[in-house]
Order: structure tokens, then C-alpha cells, then sequence
């Protein structure tokens, strides 16, 4: 048996070497003769260079249909990167390069997609690209103030009613394409919930602008106040027994001895069962000797109502 030693140094040095390399030699060649594959890439579409008095509106292309032709492991590379097509709206249409931006007028265009400005490579192979031109709209920017209105949605507690919402600031400046901005009428908030609401409140609320991405609002978020007032109605209580105070004398009579009263107040109030309970009728008969005497009776009531009739005015008392 041929020991190690007894090899010259010569192929111990070279024996592995040699197998290295042709290992390295068959990735190599592996990988070279790898197949190209087709695929497809959705590129969003970038817009620069609109002009500064239009609006680019909704009416655009936002994304091409790139078909490729590489390697796998390309098409693995480009999977991870975020890819844009860039359009140059000055530069694809070119009108009146002396004239600048100024020559572009509102109107339909279509701006040809060059497929030098996408970024794949020198390894990747451009097949086909769709749409080939990409088709725009601009629109001339205009500016108009609206009243701001406040939608309410919600029912507020149970006796209670909502005054018309008050904004801060009550108009609003909106700019945008003139067929958009036209379109609005009126220019309102998000809803506002009145939900079980007892009392007066103030919220920011933002514009409801719809499509805001083609709109610029002075201020976008408004102060709403809401007014919460309890709901009024009358009632009539009858029949309340008037109570003397400081007797003179042992014997007493009072016609008629009771008295009717219409109330005005909150409904809440006014629908309360104990109502009767807190009305206190009174007549104040201090100082008075043996006679007959015509005399008002006196009424507390709760703070909250208003007495707008009571029936009778007048008694009749007599002292014996």
C-alpha cells in the first residue's frame, strides 16, 4: 500500500486543486446555461412636472404591464426592489420647449412610455410593455370658498333637541380641478353623532372632501359646535290643595279650596310622575281678623317652569 508520504508534494498539491476548479467550473457553466424566463412586472407610474396652475385629475394611467426576459435569478432580484416607471409630463409632451409649462393646455393627452427609463438592467431584456403610451388628464386649478356645512347623525337623549351646528371657521378656501371643485355643493364635515346627547358640545371635525388626493383645503379640520336644548312642552296639574299659613282664627273657610295651574317647561320635567308632589300651594292669612276677604294664593313650582295660567285668581275667605 502506497503511503502519503511516499506521494510526491507535487500531487497532494495539485490533485485537490484541480478538483476544486472543476467543481467550480460546473456551477459555472450550470449557471450559465440556466434557461431564460418570461415574466411579468406591474410598475407604478411616478407623474413630475405637472404644471403648477392644473391639476393631474383621476382620468390617468397609474400603472404599466412590463414583460421580461432573464435569468431566474434576476427575476428573483427585481421581485424585491420597488420599481416605478417615471413619466416627465413637460418633457413627454414637449409642446413648445421655449414656452416652458406655460405652453401645456387643460386637455387629454397621451405621453409615450420609453423603456429606456426603467430600471432593469443590462441582464434583463425588454419584451413588450402595456399600455405603450400612457393617456392623462389635466385640469386647470381653481380656488372658491364654501360655506361649511354639518351633517348630524344620531338621536340625542330622550327630551332633548339639537340647535343648527355652528362651524369654526364658517367658510373654507378649496382648491382644485375646476370640474371636481364645481362638482361640490355643498362642502360638508364627516357626520357629527348626537347620540344620547343631553348637553352643548365641541368636536374638531374633519371636511368630507371625497377624493381628497386631488383636493388642497385652506384648513381640513373645522371646530363644531353643538347646541343641546331640553324640548319644551305644557302641562295642566288641577286640584291643588292651598294650605293656610298663621291662622287668626279657630274657624276658617276657604272657596274653593284648591286651585289648577298650566305649566310651561322641558317635557323631561313636565313628564315627571312626582311633579304634583313638588308644587306647593299656599295662601298667608297673617294680621287678618273676623271678616271676609278676596285673596291670591301663592305657587311655588320647580325652578326649570313657567306658570302660565292658574284658575281661579281669586278666594274667598272668611274668618269667623
Amino acid at each position: 500500500m502506497l503511503k502519503l508520504r511516499q506521494i510526491p508534494l507535487f500531487f497532494r498539491v495539485a490533485v485537490p486543486i484541480a478538483v476544486a476548479t472543476a467543481v467550480i467550473m460546473i456551477i459555472f457553466f450550470a449557471s450559465c446555461t440556466q434557461e431564460h424566463r418570461q415574466t411579468n412586472l406591474l410598475l407604478p407610474v411616478d407623474y413630475a412636472n405637472v404644471p403648477d396652475d392644473m391639476i393631474l385629475t383621476n382620468f390617468h394611467t397609474d400603472k404599466i404591464e412590463v414583460r421580461i426576459k432573464c435569468r431566474p435569478k434576476h427575476i428573483e432580484k427585481l421581485s424585491k426592489r420597488s420599481l416605478v416607471y417615471p413619466a416627465d409630463i413637460y418633457t413627454d409632451l414637449a409642446f413648445d420647449p421655449a414656452g416652458g409649462a406655460d405652453a401645456i393646455e387643460p386637455g387629454s393627452y397621451l405621453l409615450p412610455v420609453d423603456k429606456n427609463r426603467i430600471p432593469l438592467g443590462r441582464s434583463v431584456s425588454i419584451v413588450n410593455i402595456t399600455p405603450s403610451s400612457l393617456s392623462i388628464r389635466l385640469e386647470k386649478k381653481v380656488t372658491r370658498v364654501f360655506k361649511v356645512t354639518v351633517p348630524l347623525i344620531g338621536e340625542t337623549a330622550t327630551g332633548y333637541m339639537a340647535l343648527s351646528p355652528e362651524c369654526e371657521p364658517a367658510t373654507v378656501a378649496v382648491t382644485g380641478a375646476e370640474s371636481l371643485i364645481n362638482r361640490i355643493e355643498p362642502l360638508t364635515t364627516k357626520p357629527v353623532d348626537l347620540s344620547n346627547a343631553n348637553e352643548n358640545f365641541k368636536k374638531e371635525v374633519a371636511l368630507d372632501l371625497g377624493q381628497p388626493e386631488f383636493f388642497t383645503a385652506a384648513q381640513s379640520i373645522v371646530v363644531v359646535s353643538v347646541q343641546i336644548q331640553p324640548l319644551t312642552g305644557t302641562r295642566t296639574i288641577e286640584q291643588i290643595p292651598i294650605e293656610l299659613q298663621n291662622r287668626p282664627g279657630k274657624k276658617i273657610s276657604i272657596e274653593p279650596s284648591t286651585i289648577s295651574i298650566d305649566l310651561k317647561g322641558p317635557q323631561e320635567t313636565l313628564n315627571n310622575t312626582n311633579l304634583a308632589d313638588k308644587i306647593y300651594a299656599f295662601m298667608d292669612l297673617k294680621g287678618l281678623k273676623t271678616g271676609v276677604y278676596a285673596r291670591h294664593a301663592c305657587i311655588n313650582i320647580p325652578v326649570e317652569l313657567v306658570m302660565t295660567n292658574a284658575s281661579p285668581r281669586v278666594f274667598t275667605v272668611k274668618i269667623e
